[in-house]
């Protein structure tokens, strides 16, 4: 369904540049630098500062492209809140949207010369591209219904561990599934968001995994993907690939269960289920948040 209803143009702004979005691309570098100091011991306050900012950075280009490429298909027509409709400035959009992908870099180019190995930018420069082909031309991969499985790559096992590798210069299995559930989780939050689009989507030919299951079925499988997320921390602790305090990522249950029930309600209702994303953010934080306390806190004291 389409983005009828008027709102002020404050309160488009602000859904177009959806802030609370950015915790998809600060979790990954908190939980990876979270796994290091708890595996580790080492902690470079510089490089996890650099890395918070590019990565940021680069999630801002990710949004600005996307817009503009959705523009070109039309699928965003009844959006009232993207930004190439807001501003009516393709052009301008998509050059702001490659300088914080260039200033982004250049951050990640940063951390690459202050370990003199070029790994993390290797890492990050695969996620970028995976992030292209989501709704880039001639890729469009989004579109075929891929977008979750190349969410879950870059802001999961990719990223994490491009964040591990940035603070001990190593990898582990253990960041490696920090690193599904993460991905796991950002996956939530996109496919959150196809429920309200789906006439949109099917109308520009857009195979989402919602224009493919249906809202319904689609509702039945979201809570089976939170409890993968919560069985993944028990069985990460049951193999000593986690530490005990990890079992703190189960007290974001109840934000799983109100994400569950919110979908479920109204998964045929576009106008109420069109906020089930900030539901599953909600999620993707409290879950993402738990688990880096839970790895940093046997070293803690």
């Amino acid at each position: 369904m389409t983005d009828s209803s008027p709102l002020p143009r404050q309160k488009l702004w602000l859904a177009a540049l959806k802030p609370p979005m950015y915790s998809v691309a600060i979790m990954p570098i908190l939980v990876g630098s979270a796994a290091a100091y708890g595996e580790l011991g080492v902690f470079d306050p510089i490089n996890f500062a650099i890395f918070l900012l590019s990565a940021v950075l680069i999630l801002v280009w990710e949004n600005l492209s996307n817009d503009v490429f959705d523009s070109e298909t039309g699928i965003d027509i009844n959006k009232a809140h993207s930004l190439v409709n807001l501003t009516r400035k393709k052009s301008l959009i998509f050059a702001i949207g490659n300088g914080c992908l260039g200033l982004g870099i250049a951050g990640i180019c940063a951390i690459a010369l202050r370990q003199q190995d070029p790994t993390v930018l290797m890492l990050i420069l695969l996620c970028c591209g995976l992030g292209y082909t989501y709704q880039g031309p001639p890729f469009r991969w989004g579109y075929q219904g891929l977008g979750e499985i190349l969410c879950f790559i870059s802001f999961g096992p990719l990223a994490v561990g491009a964040a591990y590798y940035s603070q001990g210069q190593t990898w582990s299995l253990g960041s490696q599934m920090a690193g599904a559930i993460i991905g796991i989780t950002t996956s939530l939050v996109l496919f959150c968001s196809h429920f309200h689009q789906i006439e949109d989507d099917m109308i520009a030919g857009k195979r989402s995994p919602i224009v493919r299951l249906g809202t319904r079925q689609g509702a039945l499988l979201l809570p089976l993907l939170c409890l993968l997320v919560l069985a993944l921390v028990v069985l990460g602790v049951g193999l000593d690939y986690f530490p005990t305090w990890t079992l703190l990522t189960l007290v974001s249950l109840p934000a799983a269960v109100r994400l569950s029930q919110h979908v479920w309600r109204y998964h045929d209702q576009p106008t109420q289920v069109s906020n089930a994303k900030f539901f599953a953010i909600g999620f993707h934080f409290w879950s993402g948040m738990l688990l880096g306390l839970g790895l940093i806190l046997p070293t803690g004291g």
